[in-house]
């Protein structure tokens, strides 16, 4: 979507489409918002760290398009204040995107507990407070939520909490679909396999073989975004090859 010109002749700005991504700041996030900003989006991004936000936006040289919100995925305010700051800064609302995740690296039965609730709360509360607060404005839009999930949503390997809770984001990106589908909206879900991301600093290591990058899942993303209207893409699932889980 390209912004339309005024009787100058000059792009009009504020009908530059507008998205908004949650855990922005690094990884698959950073990677999408820097290619919507490069089609000429006007992006959000927000995260828990705000030094990790500030370097992300002066690494890109603090563009005009792009602001950054400190928050929590798993606190609704936060989310709410989100997209009531994006609407505020730029009127309208086109995409979000629920990509803020994080992994214990842990398992059921040998597990540490401690982790697991700010998971499951980050991991399945975070993307259904982001549909709920941000529903509205797509509707006005007709615009489309992205959901990144993962393949650990699709296929069981023992033991995995991780895997459990993007179990729920597989079903939420289709229970969603179901119920925003008659208000013109489309639903995403972006589910890659291993991704070279800080996602395995808490793991100690990379896993064995090929691993795409966050480039490369952010392709998938805007592809799906940027779709022609009334083209809905639903599932997507992205692994490296080699990859046999």
């Amino acid at each position: 979507m390209s912004s339309s010109p005024d009787r100058s002749g000059a792009p009009d700005a504020t009908a530059a489409p507008v998205a908004l991504i949650t855990g922005g700041g690094s990884g698959i996030g950073a990677a999408v918002a820097r290619r919507l900003l490069d089609a000429g989006y006007r992006v959000t991004v927000t995260g828990r760290g705000e030094q990790r936000l500030r370097a992300f936006a002066a690494e890109l040289g603090d563009p005009e398009g792009l602001s950054t919100v400190v928050g929590s995925t798993s606190d609704y305010d936060h989310i709410r204040s989100a997209v009531d700051r994006t609407l505020k800064e730029y009127g309208r609302l086109d995409t979000v995107v629920a990509n803020a995740g994080i992994a214990t690296h842990d398992s059921v039965a040998e597990g540490d507990p401690s982790g697991w609730t700010d998971m499951v709360l980050t991991n399945v509360l975070g993307p259904a407070f982001l549909v709920r607060a941000s529903i509205d404005a797509l509707k006005e839009t007709r615009g489309r939520i992205v959901l990144i999930g993962s393949v650990a949503g699709f296929v069981p390997t023992p033991g995995n909490i991780y895997g459990a809770t993007k179990w729920a984001v597989t079903g939420l990106a289709e229970n969603t679909r179901r119920q925003v589908t008659e208000w013109g909206v489309g639903v995403t879900l972006i589910a890659p396999g291993r991704v070279e991301t800080p996602f395995w600093d808490g793991y100690g290591s990379l896993p064995p073989g090929h691993l795409l990058t966050a480039d490369q899942i952010a392709d998938s993303v805007v592809w799906a975004i940027r779709q022609p209207e009334g083209v809905d893409i639903n599932t997507v699932v992205v692994r490296p090859v080699g990859q046999p889980n």
